[in-house]
């Protein structure tokens, strides 16, 4: 038998360091989402880029980190958002009794969004379980104001949902869509304002925190509106972020008013969402104030519901009449939210409402991306799942 020697080799493999800011994966979905749209020259577009390099793009906005399959506004669900190349990351912003600055949809969430229901802090809830009964739904109320910082640092994040029709607690906190998941559900790190916003930082994203109206009378122990306001950018200012990373957000204008002139570099940025329940979008009679006003006072960037923006003409999904109205003003136009609806072969629901005669399958959601960037000129997409606006920021090369 013959043998052979192998001389001893050592071997060292060095590796370049990989930053968390360059690491993106989209994953199988906006490949399906591709695979079930009708043959057309944008389909064929978006096909030439699956399985391409993505690129971290301004376009990609992480709505509450990546709801659809992880709890809001947690570590984990923004980690999610920026590895599926999320620009920007939301944290909505409220406050605990300790006025603290926290991350959560709204002050009273506390009892669909986290396991409080089922620890010792349910007993300082605003309002405690209620079972369903006689025809009346579940209900309970737990706000952050309830609690102080470090209460609230003591609860887990959960998938927001609430079964209304529950008789116990348990059954309560069981109410998760169908269409999402609660295979991450149970690891929720709940996050303060300032940890976002050093998270963000570490993940290469920009930040676009969302001043949230308190369910407190305000002024709340002494914190004004003014106060609330203050404080969200004066988090920035003492991490030492640049004014133009930050795209601060309110449903209330004097809010946005406040920033632009109390804050005039955080203020050119302010995001004026537009929830405005009397507004027609086909009738700019109905815009008050108008475009043309909006932009006088000093607001730069619009954001309504997706729906605002789009029509239907001759079966085609184009600009609505707001939409023109807001670029024509020199508006710029964010919108809200993608992949917040479930499948859409029925309709899409509340966010398609204006388009939902010709939405059939989750193969129109990519043409109405498609119009939302091309027709009507956004310049960013909020999404309960960043990989699909990523994917198609980075196929059309959007920055």
């Amino acid at each position: 038998m013959r043998q052979f020697t192998i001389p001893f080799l050592t071997v060292f493999c060095i590796a370049p360091a990989v930053s968390l800011a360059d690491t993106i994966e989209l994953g199988p979905r906006p490949a399906y989402l591709v695979s079930q749209m009708e043959e057309s020259s944008l389909k064929q577009k978006l096909q030439s880029c699956i399985g391409q390099p993505a690129e971290r793009t301004l376009f990609s906005i992480g709505h509450r980190g990546a709801p659809l399959q992880f709890p809001e506004h947690t570590e984990e669900g923004y980690r999610a958002g920026a590895l599926m190349g999320a620009g920007i990351l939301e944290c909505d912003v409220t406050f605990t009794k300790d006025k603290e600055l926290v991350c959560r949809h709204s002050q009273n969430d506390l009892h669909t969004t986290t396991d409080i229901l089922v620890t010792e802090l349910a007993g300082k809830c605003t309002a405690g379980f209620t079972p369903a009964s006689g025809g009346a739904q579940a209900s309970a109320e737990c706000r952050t104001s309830d609690l102080t910082l470090d209460e609230f640092r003591a609860l887990n994040g959960k998938m927001d949902s609430a079964n209304k029709n529950a008789q116990s607690i348990d059954a309560y906190m069981k109410g998760t869509a169908p269409w999402r998941t609660e295979l991450y559900g149970k690891t929720g790190t709940l996050m303060t304002h300032k940890e976002s916003i050093a998270l963000f930082k570490e993940l290469g994203a920009k930040f676009t925190p969302e001043l949230k109206a308190p369910k407190v009378a305000m002024p709340f122990d002494g914190f004004t509106q003014a106060d609330y306001a203050q404080k969200l950018i004066d988090d920035y200012k003492a991490m030492d972020i640049p004014p133009a990373d930050v795209f601060a957000q309110s449903f209330n204008l004097d809010d946005v008013l406040y920033w632009i002139e109390n804050e005039p570099e955080f203020g050119q940025q302010a995001v004026f969402l537009d929830g405005r329940r009397n507004l027609d979008p086909l009738d700019p009679a109905t815009f008050e104030p108008s475009m043309a006003e909006l932009k006088e006072m000093g607001v730069n960037y619009i954001a309504p519901p997706l729906f605002v923006l789009l029509t239907v003409e001759d079966g085609e999904i184009v600009p609505s009449p707001y939409a023109k109205a807001a670029k024509s003003a020199g508006l710029n136009i964010i919108t809200w939210t993608l992949e917040r609806s479930g499948p859409l072969h029925e309709g899409g629901g509340w966010y398609y409402q204006t388009v939902g005669d010709v939405i059939d399958s989750d193969g129109k959601m990519l043409e109405v991306v498609d119009v939302l960037a091309t027709d009507v000129g956004v310049t960013g997409i909020f999404s309960d799942w960043p990989a699909t606006t990523s994917f198609y920021a980075s196929c059309m090369g959007l920055e």
